[in-house]
């Protein structure tokens, strides 16, 4: 007898079908796993013939065959064993109604007590489900609440491998229990942010560059000297931001469960993510990959933002991978077992010194630093790098008496007030289009018809131009950043005050004539 069951493999961010058989017939005790298995995947040969022993059921002797269809895609991680313990189950005569489990889909990691762990990539597994037409999915208990905020599909839980034999045998009603559905809304409350604005003394003009970068997707460069406040106003930034919808939610989280970084505790990540790698980091790490091409932090940061703290001491090689992801909204991995797209749509917050010292252009501290070494700081970014960032905002170091001020600063809930309005401008803006959300994003299409200039708005962005040496990128950028400033405004068109001020926030084109 053939044991069929139905179960799900990962390719990049979404699920695939994948039909687990179990062939038992007479001959030499030998188990054969085939349909492009991985090592992860070869080793539960061994996890399977121990859980199965150990839930008091008799391992089978004879030939034993498990495939993995479709066997031209390879298959990873431990995500059949649940499946492979129930095929042999089935085949050996053990589940007596094996039709019973022709409406399900079953993912799980089995230990060697039968026991049922939690694995990674839950949630794009359900959603592949309900798009598929598959009714029900059993998961383990540990992946539940990654599990409660899908609809189109059924989810049920179990603790262990005897449990869902005696469930799907009719001997013990409680062997598997459905998963309650939950509402995004309350994953919403129970996510506050802790960084407030309030709690930033001066900064006006940073805080006035963060919140035109939170309402148009814009990314932002902080340019000052140490302890200037440069990292608190990148950790105030998620605070500011739109509330993530459901399908923005969905997206991220997603990826957090491929790469095994989702709190099971939470099971949704409500709140946009705040990435912060460290300047030693890879370039494998940021961009993804390695054996099984897992998504990296620039894929983590999707729909969030994506810090780079001192961005000068990161590798030349790291930092130019942020080109396609900033201009594309995704990264490719490309390796020689496989070719994996993931979205990576974030905005990007980078903060540097001025100089070496970190007190270049400073009104409280003398710089040291010779003009030359100056210079080759600033080039350890490139220009096409330089180009995709919209705004370049000097941070000075924060005087005694803004320190002292009783004055309370704007909290966060106020600005994010204005910016939502913004948002909702740009969101009827391009109610038309299934990509682009807000104007960092625009296409060259959209940037002309949107942000039209009149005669005196050409005249001063053609004298910066000039003046500036300006690359047809920042030009581009420089619009994007006036059609923000107007939209917080509550301008339907772009006027002179909307380009200066988009013109000011480009120091470091400044600082290069």
């Amino acid at each position: 007898m053939i044991g069929k069951i139905k179960s799900f493999g990962i390719n990049g961010v979404d699920g695939y079908l994948v039909d687990v058989e179990a062939d038992l017939s007479t001959g030499q005790t030998k188990q054969f796993l085939v349909g492009l298995p991985d090592a992860s995947v070869k080793e539960s040969s061994q996890r399977v013939q121990s859980a199965i022993r150990n839930s008091n059921f008799d391992y089978p002797v004879g030939t034993l065959v498990i495939n993995l269809a479709p066997a031209d895609t390879r298959k990873e991680g431990p995500l059949y064993d649940l499946p492979s313990a129930l095929g042999i189950l089935v085949a050996t005569g053990v589940i007596i109604q094996p039709e019973m489990l022709d409406d399900f889909a079953f993912v799980g990691e089995l230990g060697l007590d039968g026991t049922l762990r939690r694995v990674n990539g839950v949630l794009p597994i359900l959603i592949t489900a309900a798009q598929t037409g598959i009714k029900k999915v059993l998961i383990p208990q540990e992946n539940s609440l990654e599990a409660a905020y899908i609809d189109g599909v059924e989810v049920y839980t179990a603790k262990n491998l005897t449990s869902i034999v005696s469930w799907f045998n009719g001997t013990n009603p409680n062997g598997i229990k459905q998963v309650t559905k939950k509402k995004f809304q309350d994953a919403q409350k129970d996510n506050p942010y802790t960084h407030d604005l309030r709690f930033v003394k001066g900064q006006f003009v940073a805080k006035r560059a963060l919140e035109i970068a939170a309402a148009g997707g814009h990314n932002i460069l902080l340019i000052g000297p140490p302890g200037s406040g440069k990292t608190m106003l990148a950790k105030c930034f998620p605070s500011i931001m739109p509330d993530m919808t459901f399908a923005e939610s969905l997206a991220t989280t997603k990826i957090h469960s491929i790469a095994g970084t989702l709190d099971h505790k939470k099971g949704i990540i409500a709140t946009r993510p705040f990435r912060t790698p460290h300047h030693t980091a890879s370039v494998a790490a940021l961009a993804g990959g390695g054996k099984n091409s897992k998504p990296g932090e620039i894929s983590l940061a999707h729909n969030g933002v994506l810090f780079l703290d001192e961005m000068p001491e990161y590798t030349r090689s790291a930092l130019e991978i942020l080109r396609q992801p900033l201009e594309d909204n995704k990264i490719i991995i490309a390796r020689a077992a496989a070719t994996v797209e993931y979205p990576a749509s974030f905005t990007l917050i980078a903060s540097m010194n001025p100089c070496p010292c970190g007190n270049h252009g400073s009104r409280t501290t003398r710089c040291n630093c010779k003009p030359s070494a100056v210079q080759k700081y600033l080039s350890k970014l490139s220009g096409p790098l330089l180009d995709r960032i919209d705004l370049h905002i000097e941070v000075d170091s924060v005087t005694y008496d803004d320190l002292s001020s009783k004055t309370t600063s704007e909290d966060s809930s106020d600005v994010k007030s204005r910016i939502d309005v913004a948002k909702g401008v740009q969101l009827e803006r391009f109610t038309d289009s299934t990509e682009v959300f807000c104007n960092a994003k625009m296409s060259d299409q959209m940037t002309k018809k949107y942000c039209n200039l009149d005669l005196d708005c050409e005249k001063i962005l053609r004298n910066a131009f000039d003046k500036l040496g300006l690359s047809a990128r920042a030009y581009t950028r420089i619009l994007r950043v006036a059609r923000t400033i107007a939209d917080l405004e509550g301008f339907e068109e772009i006027n002179p005050d909307h380009i200066m001020e988009a013109i000011s926030y480009r120091t470091l084109d400044r600082r290069q004539q």
